[in-house]
């Protein structure tokens, strides 16, 4: 009886052997009755199964049957008991009926289990749970019962199916081995007689063998750890040893593995040598396959596509004919690194004298595809160097054909531009323009001559003729882009001089307008801060000359001006083109400069009145005997000077212009300074008299200070 034909029936758990033992080392029995009426039949196959597991050295110590009837009828519990009877009679030896704790009392009575001992063969006894320890350590007990022994019926169950199926599964698997491996011996003779195979994968059954046989050892190693630490029921109980070793029959699952590793080693042994003789025909032929192709249409396929084409998309589509060319030897080239290791692991594998000719012939077999193989994967390696080559010599030909086009159309277009910094921004972009260029020549020449150096080197297989338009081609291109470089950097050469022409004409006009710009903020100066005349001569003088020095200065400013105009003029005819300085920055010039010079020189006339009139006034005033001659002549020059303060400037298109507001504070300090002589023409009046100051009577009026009107006098407006 097998656990998987009633696999239903032990997941109820009618019964099971927990491992415990009892005091004479028998093995305990469980029969857990429910609540729902246990079905007997079902009952009497879990019994069968159990009791066909233990051996009969194990059987010989007698079972203790633990009946739990403490969820279950009076009944059913006597059913079981009289059932045991003709199941296992010679087996049990005690049968402990677990009985609730206040139920059956009146109805054991009728039937004294101990009466019938003779009769059943086993004694039969009722206890409580609590005092079921009396008869069975607490350590050999589940916790339904009290004790402290694991039981899991599931893994337990899992573990028992495991063992069922490894060992039927390995008595069948030696068997079929010791055929096949006894059957190869002839077939060794016959090359062409198949292999046989057997029904189950040795690998898998041997695995589960050893898993089981683990995880037996674990459990046996963990029971004893625990019986170790205090499990075995205190000091003088049995040694308890667990119930897999005597149940799951772990010595016949170590025997079946032994067995099984040497069947199966001496399986694969004839399966190895069986593998190498075919493996070795297989090399063989794929090894002539391989060499064939390369030194055949491989070989022609190269010497067929010797060009590096004229252009760059006819370089790339020689470099996509060359990737399926590639492509084709790499499948081949595949297949011999796969048959090179094969070749090497069947070399590895080689033993005594007999493998001394196969490994010969594996040798050169693996020397003929090597050499052939190299030397192919050579050619197309030299023959993508040249692609490669032709591709970046083709790349740099569009490239500087692209750069002297642009600066051929920067060369022919018109130069308009609006102001200098334009001008040398374009000149920038020339010359930038033309290092470029010669850059692109420079790699160009460079990049010919590798391409030139690696067709070279793939002359060996390509023809006379192929090989010498290559090479004129690389020539030609690269004396036609020299022969347009040349005739650029000439245009180039007339473009940059006419440019910084138009540099220098900006130039001038620029200055122009500045000198212009210099020469009106002279002359606001000249009319808003040069007003002061000084408070007396030696300050008027010096006046005079820092006014002779501004006016050089806007003289050389004109000067210059004037210059740059004329320099203007002179490369707008050089260069036939029109300025903007013939229309507005000399007339504008020349104006600034005339009304510059009305007002240095009103500037020049008030400094030379105001000397004039401070030396006058200075000898009156320190002349103890001036004369009234001297005292008219400074009031004379006074007058003129005021006269000359109060009236404008007048440009020659007509405007005027005034001196800033400090004028009005030079006339009143001319007044000031007049008031002084009047004193001292009334001090040298009353000197002449000799007498002291006259009074002052009705009819005498004060001298009239020039520039001021008289009381009651009239204007010639009013």
């Amino acid at each position: 009886m097998e656990a998987s034909g009633i696999i239903n029936v032990l997941n109820k758990k009618l019964a099971f052997l927990s491992g415990g033992k009892d005091r004479r080392s028998g093995l305990i029995l469980s029969i857990p009755l429910g609540a729902d009426q246990t079905n007997m039949d079902e009952l009497s196959d879990t019994l069968d199964y159990l009791l066909s597991i233990p051996s009969d050295k194990c059987k010989a110590r007698g079972f203790t049957v633990i009946v739990d009837g403490r969820r279950s009828q009076w009944n059913t519990v006597k059913t079981v008991v009289l059932m045991l009877q003709n199941v296992i009679p010679a087996e049990v030896s005690l049968v402990c009926v677990v009985k609730p704790d206040e139920f059956w009392d009146k109805k054991v009575t009728h039937f004294c289990f101990w009466k019938e001992k003779d009769r059943l063969g086993f004694e039969v006894i009722l206890v409580s749970a609590n005092k079921l320890t009396r008869y069975i350590e607490p350590s050999q007990l589940t916790d339904d019962f009290g004790g402290t022994l694991d039981y899991d019926h599931a893994d337990w169950l899992s573990k028992r199916l495991v063992f069922e199926k490894f060992t039927k599964e390995s008595t069948s698997l030696l068997d079929e081995l010791s055929i096949i491996n006894e059957g190869d011996k002839s077939a060794a003779l016959d090359k062409s007689s198949p292999v046989l195979l057997p029904s189950l994968d040795p690998e898998t059954v041997l695995q589960t063998g050893h898993e089981l046989l683990s995880e037996l050892q674990q459990r046996r190693f963990n029971v004893a750890e625990g019986a170790g630490l205090g499990g075995g029921g205190g000091q003088g109980a049995p040694t308890w040893r667990p119930m897999e070793e005597e149940l799951l029959a772990q010595p016949q699952v170590m025997k079946l593995l032994d067995s099984l590793r040497e069947k199966y080693t001496r399986y694969q042994e004839v399966c190895r040598q069986r593998s190498k003789r075919s493996q070795i025909h297989d090399v063989h032929a794929k090894v002539m396959q391989v060499v064939t192709w390369l030194q055949g249409p491989g070989a022609e396929l190269l010497k067929t596509h010797q060009a590096i084409g004229d252009s760059m998309r006819a370089a790339q589509a020689l470099q996509q004919k060359h990737e399926e060319i590639e492509s084709q030897h790499s499948e081949w080239f595949a297949v011999y690194v796969e048959l090179n290791q094969q070749i090497g692991v069947l070399l590895g594998s080689g033993g005594g004298d007999d493998d001394r000719e196969e490994a010969d012939e594996l040798k050169a077999l693996r020397q003929q595809l090597s050499d052939v193989c190299y030397q192919q994967a050579a050619l197309l390696e030299n023959r993508q160097n040249v692609l490669q080559a032709a591709h970046a010599f083709h790349a740099a030909t569009q490239e500087l054909s692209q750069q002297l086009d642009a600066l051929l159309g920067m060369l022919c277009a018109d130069v308009a531009p609006t102001d200098g910094s334009q001008i040398q921004h374009n000149l920038k972009v020339l010359e930038e323009k033309l290092q470029s260029v010669e850059a692109g020549l420079a790699a160009l020449r460079q990049k010919g001559a590798l391409l030139l150096e690696r067709t070279h080197a793939e002359d060996g297989d390509a023809t006379a003729e192929r090989a010498d338009d290559n090479v004129r081609h690389v020539h030609d291109v690269v004396d036609d882009m020299q022969m347009r470089k040349q005739r650029c950097e000439d245009m180039v050469d007339v473009r940059r001089l006419k440019m910084l022409q138009m540099v220098q004409l900006f130039k001038c006009e620029e200055d122009a307008l500045q000198a212009v710009e210099w020469l009106c903020e002279l002359l606001d100066a000249l009319l808003k801060t040069h007003v002061r005349l000084g408070e007396d001569a030696h300050q008027t003088q010096v006046l005079m000359d820092k006014h002779r020095k501004f006016v050089d200065v806007a003289q050389s400013t004109y000067d210059y001006g004037r210059q740059l105009l004329q320099a203007t003029v002179v490369l707008c005819q050089s260069l036939r083109c029109a300025t903007r300085s013939s229309g507005d920055t000399l007339p504008r010039l020349n104006r600034v400069w005339k009304q510059f010079g009305v007002s240095a020189d009103e500037r020049q006339r008030r400094l030379q009145l105001a000397l004039a009139f401070h030396r006058r006034a200075d000898a009156v005033l320190e002349d103890e005997h001036a004369e009234a001659e001297s005292l008219d002549e400074v009031d004379a020059s006074a007058k003129v000077l005021l006269d000359r303060l109060a009236a404008p400037v007048i440009f020659p298109d007509g405007s005027e212009q005034r001196f800033g507001g400090d004028s009005a504070a030079e006339s009143e300090f001319v007044r000031e300074r007049l008031l002084l002589v009047e004193e001292r023409r009334l001090q040298l009046q009353e000197a002449e008299l000799g007498a002291g100051p006259r009074p002052r009577d009705e009819n005498h009026h004060p001298l009239r200070v020039i520039g001021e009107e008289e009381p009651g006098e009239r204007t010639p407006d009013e």
